[in-house]
């Protein structure tokens, strides 16, 4: 994939972008973030599963936090200076269908 969707967005249009998300997602130290909790580790696990080819694909890579059944996002890009860009609103919204 090529480089678009990795420049730094403003304050404002995170903001914006925000609202194209389904309720929970935040955007805390430069991070979107959202914290999942399924009945059990293996549901989070099969949502990775499947998350994790699309990653590659796009070439964007989330943080992930795993406390048990809790599954914690952390979606920022390392090469656009540790700032939300486009693809951080990709991985959310590929999370959301998928956690769906």
């Amino acid at each position: 994939m090529d480089n678009a969707g990795i420049q730094p967005l403003s304050e404002a249009e995170v903001k914006e972008k925000l609202k194209e998300l389904p309720d929970g997602w935040e955007h805390i130290e430069n991070k979107i973030t959202k914290t999942f909790i399924f009945d059990n580790m293996m549901e989070g696990v099969h949502l990775l599963d499947k998350l994790i080819p699309y990653c590659n694909e796009i070439d964007h890579h989330p943080d992930i936090v795993i406390n048990f059944k809790k599954f914690k996002f952390e979606l920022t890009r390392w090469d656009a200076g540790q700032k939300v860009t486009a693809r951080d609103f990709l991985v959310a919204k590929k999370i959301e269908e998928l956690v769906k």
